[in-house]
């Protein structure tokens, strides 16, 4: 039988995979074949988006699986064209996913030049009251941005994707989503290049465990409350990956992977990036 992630339930009455994987820069091919490996693995939360230009690959993968619709979390996420006219940006992606509903849908990037961010999240907020998708978030906001969304129209994202892994822990931004009930969900949870994998004390706590050095940083991830969306096209690594559910750390450890913390690690920064 094969073994599932917990989920985390989700202030709109959903719920989300522990852990999922990430599709870019995969194309339609690529993706459909690693979905559907990883879906044997055990994995039920896919990431994808509009600019990763493989939605339909994610969705022929999800009717092709043989699971049940209910049972696989497709998240996807718009660009900032459709930030005057999200509703018309969700059923776009559902156009390409070739699926009648998303499971979340995010705002890529608030892109604070356009400042329509808030008339984004109002027509998110419509798209989910349409049924388009279950549940509804953000990705790379700044508290800030995410204030102005609930003092607009008094709804929190659901989810707030972010650039998050030991190096750049994200510790206000995670306190400021505990406060409003929003889940952290990490993209780079691996910080691939930059040496994380890498690092002597990644290692030393890999060994003491006799795992890999990415499941010891996905377990720090969990470990957290932090929702990692690690991506690979290859089974072993895929499999490799989700075994960091059964990973625990110990406090001492989980410290020293926090204590990596880096000021040269390169964030982006949403005030001046976005697309």
């Amino acid at each position: 039988m094969t073994t599932l992630a917990p989920r985390i339930p989700l202030t709109g009455g959903t719920a989300i995979p522990a852990i999922g994987v990430g599709t870019w820069p995969l194309n339609d091919d690529e993706v459909r074949a690693m979905c559907l490996t990883a879906f044997e693995i055990g994995y039920r939360l896919v990431d994808t988006a509009e600019n990763y230009r493989n939605e339909a690959g994610v969705g022929r993968a999800v009717r092709e699986s043989g699971l049940a619709r209910e049972d696989v979390f497709v998240t996807t996420k718009f660009n900032k064209t459709w930030h005057g006219d999200a509703v018309a940006g969700v059923e776009g992606n559902l156009g390409r996913l070739s699926l009648e509903y998303a499971d979340l849908v995010l705002i890529h990037w608030p892109n604070p030049d356009q400042d329509l961010y808030i008339h984004a999240w109002e027509g998110l907020i419509e798209a989910r009251e349409r049924g388009l998708t279950r549940a509804i978030g953000t990705s790379n906001f700044k508290p800030e941005h995410v204030q102005r969304l609930i003092d607009a129209t008094g709804v929190a994202p659901e989810v707030n994707q972010i650039q998050c892994n030991p190096f750049t822990d994200r510790t206000a931004e995670r306190a400021f989503h505990e406060k409003h009930g929003i889940v952290t969900e990490s993209w780079a949870p691996l910080a691939a290049g930059t040496g994380l994998i890498g690092h002597p004390a990644v290692w030393e706590v890999a060994d003491a465990h006799d795992v890999s050095p990415a499941q010891a940083v996905l377990a720090w991830h969990l470990q957290q409350g932090l929702l990692p969306i690690p991506k690979s096209s290859n089974r072993e690594r895929l499999a490799e990956n989700f075994a960091a559910l059964g990973l625990q750390l110990t406090d001492d450890e989980a410290r020293t992977l926090t204590a990596l913390k880096s000021s040269d690690y390169h964030l982006m920064d949403s005030d001046h990036f976005g697309h």
